[in-house]
């Protein structure tokens, strides 16, 4: 479905990004950034839209449903997803919110959050969750494919792919690698040689940036740092100016071609849509629009 449709936006066009920062509220509050309009020009589309926002395509299509990601229509007005809810977990070192193909990065000392769009793994390939650590920072890696990788590229393209690939424009590492110290090490944050990927599923469990996007993290994060996978499809937030907000992306398909859009709801966020002032129609609306934007399901009462 919408996943698997985008595979196929492939342009040579450069790839050119820059960080979306915002500053963490001082009070309590988990909504940063704010939502912007783009009204489209003649020959845009969303892969060049999402390239000059430094979104991920599949957000920018969950955000405007219904609009034809190859030929929107000039001068109609697309909802630009700069505004989120940050994660709940701490907000320290690097944080990658599976479905949202998000990767948010939390400088020390500084209450400000950075926040990039990922290409993560494919179905069958998936990026796990995990809780782990940087082990090194690898600037022009050489990439040496696994013998899966091999067998697959032999038998599904008819590619015979060398035992290690070194350093250049056809490694598809990019100039920088980061290693997770999470189970054999074979996983990295890294750069890319292709023009598509960013944002969507495609990876065979690696997390790929932007060249510009790694380079500027690369060069950011250390030995040690802190590194979370998570996998929330809903996030939630009590304002404290009483605003009840959520927060809902679509989940990860769990079979091939097939999204599940059944989203599963912790404990946290049963509680949260159950409390009182909370308008539980708006609440199953956000539920099943799936649209990435932080919505007010607070009744009309209650506000």
């Amino acid at each position: 479905m919408m996943r698997t449709l985008l595979f196929f936006i492939l342009t040579a066009l450069p790839l050119v990004s820059f960080a979306n920062v915002y500053p963490i509220p001082q009070d309590g509050s988990r909504l940063v950034g704010k939502l912007q309009e783009h009204i489209v020009a003649k020959g845009d589309y969303f892969k060049t839209i999402a390239q000059q926002y430094n979104i991920g395509i599949l957000e920018l299509m969950e955000s405007n449903p219904g609009v034809d990601p190859f030929l929107p229509e000039p001068g109609s007005r697309l909802l630009i997803p700069t505004q989120m809810l940050l994660p709940d977990v701490p907000h320290e070192g690097v944080v990658i919110n599976l479905p949202e193909l998000r990767l948010y990065y939390f400088p020390k000392d500084r209450e400000e959050v950075h926040v990039f769009p990922v290409g993560i793994g494919r179905i069958g390939r998936e990026t796990p969750e995990m809780v782990t650590r940087i082990k090194s920072r690898i600037p022009n890696p050489s990439w040496t494919p696994p013998a899966s990788i091999r067998k697959e590229h032999l038998e599904e393209r008819g590619e015979v792919l060398p035992r290690v690939v070194l350093a250049g424009p056809d490694n598809p590492l990019g100039k920088y690698a980061i290693q997770l110290s999470y189970g054999d090490g074979s996983y990295l944050i890294h750069g890319t040689n292709k023009d598509f990927g960013i944002g969507m599923r495609v990876s065979a469990g690696c997390i790929r940036l932007n060249p510009d996007d790694i380079e500027w993290l690369f060069n950011q994060v250390r030995y040690g740092d802190s590194v979370r996978v998570i996998n929330q499809t809903v996030k939630t937030s009590l304002e404290p100016n009483g605003r009840a907000l959520i927060e809902v992306h679509s989940p990860l398909s769990d079979a091939e071609g097939q999204d599940s859009g059944i989203i599963k709801m912790n404990r946290s966020v049963v509680k949260f849509i159950g409390q009182q002032g909370v308008d539980y129609i708006k609440a199953n609306d956000a539920l099943l629009n799936q649209n990435g934007i932080p919505i007010d399901i607070g009744s009309d009462e209650s506000s």
